[in-house]
């Protein structure tokens, strides 16, 4: 006779089991709650820029199209939202089945690291070549006046100049060195015209997808932006944007920097107009 619960009493039933496998998937809940809503995956792509075929893979569970974790969990969060329901519980049913979230503080310094950093810039060869080509002509200058004196006073002509004159070569004067010329980055935000509006994407803190599209709707990028890489649209009236990892992404708009601060695997949804950056 045995005093207790037996050890089989700590199992999960069959029935515990049972309601486990017949929770619908994420891709479930999302498709129902569209149907619900009485919209089409084409109109909840139209609300939240997330393409038709990404659309359609999550509501059939396939997250591969999503490009990562971060996309995954910003798609989620925004068709749920666009269909009327609660994210929360579906990033949580995702973080079970595919892994918890990473901690997001020792993610703050990397991408603030990334921020920092300056772009490595080419060298200047000819700012280079004309300051070496003044310092030679200041060497030879200085060479022939100390000898010159050395020497009793006995005048040396330098090429060009009249040898009887007896009057003392003038000293050359330092040609000036080559400006620095400007970043090409601020050459492009500079030459930015007054009756268009543009927009400049730079992934200066890592890798991020974005989709960029003009006033009538017309796709003019969608694709991902390596860590470096700078991306220009123009338009005569307005440009949208859609940022996957927006913490990543350095923002110049109509000739000038944007200092908003966004996190690290945020989505943004962006539009610009000539007007701006005061709008937008």
């Amino acid at each position: 006779m045995s005093i207790g619960n037996s050890p089989h009493d700590d199992r999960p039933s069959e029935d515990d089991r049972l309601f486990a496998d017949e929770r619908p998937s994420i891709g479930r809940i999302l498709q129902q709650a569209r149907i619900d809503a009485g919209q089409t995956i084409e109109e909840v792509s139209t609300v939240t820029r997330v393409r038709v075929p990404i659309v359609h893979a999550i509501e059939q569970d396939d997250f591969t199209r999503c490009g990562g974790d971060v996309y995954a969990r910003g798609h989620i969060k925004t068709l749920a939202r666009a269909v009327g329901i609660d994210p929360a519980p579906l990033l949580e049913q995702y973080a079970a089945e595919h892994g918890a979230r990473p901690a997001p503080t020792p993610a703050a310094p990397m991408f603030e690291a990334e921020r920092i950093r300056p772009e490595p810039r080419r060298p200047n060869w000819t700012a280079a070549m004309v300051a070496a080509i003044v310092a030679v002509i200041g060497f030879v200058g200085f060479t022939l006046f100390s000898g010159g004196d050395s020497e009793g006073g006995s005048t040396h002509v330098a090429e060009g100049s009249t040898a009887g004159s007896g009057k003392p070569t003038p000293k050359p004067s330092p040609t000036k060195t080559e400006e620095t010329k400007p970043d090409p980055s601020d050459s492009a935000i500079a030459a930015a015209p007054a009756d268009k509006v543009t927009v400049m994407v730079s992934a200066a803190g890592g890798r991020s997808w974005i989709s960029a599209k003009d006033a009538n709707g017309r796709l003019l990028f969608d694709g991902t932006l390596e860590q470096g890489q700078t991306k220009t649209f123009e338009d005569k009236q307005q440009i949208d944007l859609v940022l996957g990892n927006a913490g990543a992404i350095q923002l110049a708009v109509n000739g000038k920097p944007i200092e908003d601060k966004f996190e690290a695997g945020q989505v943004e949804r962006l539009t610009y107009t000539k007007g701006d950056p005061e709008a937008g």
